[in-house]
């Protein structure tokens, strides 16, 4: 049977990124780097105008925050990795005689968000630049305009560097079907994907490579030792980034008893409000779907004020977060404020002490986080390294803002990156902040070298420790021996 249309569009389209990866296969380390810096800074310079385009477009966020991010997406992200080697030999180790050469992966399909639309685009096509990799974006439905902007705009900026005509392509609308049909194409290397649930476990049962993200239900344990009004300052100034749109940012406080009256209480003075359970129970309805296990898209990105009032409560004015204050059992699809939320919603737990902070916590992060990334507040290095140890999380982020504090780069020396993957929890294959390296397939020359000692001669009774003698090899060889 011959292909129909949607086949042919997507085999069209698959087909000019293989010959754009030809002819990234012709250029050297130079040339790469000239059209990586070419991208990167016509997405700088255009950071405002597709940070307005993103906010009018999508109505989620708030623009300031959306400029932000494009400038983490691309100042932030081409410092950490201009000067990577990524054509050719990129290391040589005399002690080891191996040689490491890098090569492209091919064409990567990257679907990009709602919540981060320019940002993610621009992240993953600089990425992808350096790396030699034509990328196809498919934008959110609900961000297609200013997502095909930053694509258009690299293109551009990329051809007139030198880079092969089609190494960034879009696909402005496609079917649920056609976008399956690219992410388990044969000549698909890898496929980056920042979305939903379902769509990154489409990406992942698509029979190709896949990065996606899990879910980030981060919590953050305020310790005796913490100082309370740094931390909540810094919890408000993550999670009210973007109002929340960062799936690092805070979901849930977890205080000990110690000191959680005052922690209320600057959370109170900052502007933040407690929800009482009537509109706790308002609220979560209206936030998440309980019979989907999903949220409610008119709430992410929005002001605490505006979803109060869809939600039909009432705050003060100048509210800038809502507080669900729940009861240590209450965690799950029936305490739906207890979940992830991309929006200025936190649920607050005050546990007895450190020890069941750590247990309330990892209760938070098994419904919805695991692998992704905690917050805690403390100057005690001690508990501070035992609860890293204790929380199955990629970023344990230590007395900083969750979402920019997980993003890297601004607060931390963590490699910048749009897309944060969260290890097994997470069904990913690292817990990295994904970029460059991630989308190279290293070829490693391995040259003769002689691991076992080559001074001494069969039988010989003694040897280094460093080394096995060929007499001991045959030994370990031998038929029915027990050696250790």
């Amino acid at each position: 049977m011959g292909k129909n249309t949607s086949e042919f569009f997507v085999d069209e389209t698959v087909q000019r990124s293989l010959a754009a990866a030809q002819g990234f296969g012709l250029l050297n380390q130079e040339e790469t780097d000239k059209i990586v810096h070419a991208v990167y800074r016509e997405a700088f310079n255009n950071r405002w105008k597709l940070a307005e385009m993103a906010y009018h477009e999508t109505g989620i966020g708030i623009l300031r925050d959306k400029v932000i991010k494009n400038i983490i997406a691309t100042r932030f992200v081409y410092r950490d990795i201009k000067k990577i080697a990524t054509v050719g030999v990129i290391s040589e180790d005399q002690e080891s005689q191996i040689v490491e050469i890098a090569r492209p992966m091919g064409p990567i399909f990257a679907i990009t968000p709602v919540t981060n639309p320019t940002s993610t685009a621009l992240f993953k096509i600089l990425i992808a630049m350096k790396s030699r990799n034509p990328i196809i974006i498919f934008p959110h439905g609900s961000a297609r305009r200013s997502t095909v902007e930053a694509a258009r705009l690299c293109y551009e900026a990329a051809l007139n560097a030198g880079a092969p005509e089609n190494c960034i392509q879009w696909v402005s609308q496609a079917t649920r079907d056609q976008v399956l049909a690219f992410m388990s194409h044969k000549r698909i290397a890898l496929v980056l994907a920042t979305g939903s649930v379902s769509l990154v476990r489409a990406a992942y049962h698509s029979g190709n490579p896949a990065i996606g993200v899990g879910p980030g239900n981060v919590p953050v344990y305020i310790g005796k030792s913490a100082d309370v009004p740094f931390a909540v300052d810094q919890i408000l100034l993550s999670k009210l980034f973007d109002n929340g749109t960062i799936c690092a940012s805070e979901q849930a406080v977890v205080v000990s008893h110690y000191n959680a009256q005052q922690v209320r209480d600057e959370f109170v003075k900052q502007g933040a409000y407690f929800l009482l359970p009537d509109e706790i129970e308002k609220v979560g309805r209206f936030a998440i779907n309980t019979a989907q296990h999903s949220m409610n898209p008119e709430v992410i990105g929005k002001a605490a004020i505006e979803i109060a009032r869809l939600a039909g409560v009432s705050v003060p004015e100048g509210t800038n977060l809502l507080i669900a204050e729940l009861e240590k059992q209450q965690v799950g699809i029936q305490w739906p404020l207890s979940l992830e939320i991309l929006a200025p919603i936190l649920a607050f737990y005050e546990v007895a002490g450190f020890d069941e902070g750590i247990a309330m916590c990892k209760r938070i992060n098994e419904h919805g986080g695991l692998g992704h990334t905690v917050s805690i507040f403390s100057n005690d290095d001690v508990k501070i390294r035992y609860f890293a140890h204790e929380l199955n999380a990629g970023r344990i982020v230590v007395n900083t803002p969750s979402s920019q504090g997980a993003l890297g780069g601004l607060y931390n020396s963590l490699t910048p990156s749009m897309t944060l993957a969260c290890g097994s929890g997470g069904k990913n294959f690292t817990t990295d902040n994904i970029s460059v390296r991630h989308l190279l397939n290293i070829q490693r020359i391995a040259y003769r070298k002689i691991n076992f000692c080559s001074e001494h001669q069969r039988g010989d009774a003694f040897c280094c420790d460093e080394h096995l003698t060929i007499n001991e090899i045959d030994e370990m060889c031998g038929k029915g021996k027990n050696n250790d």
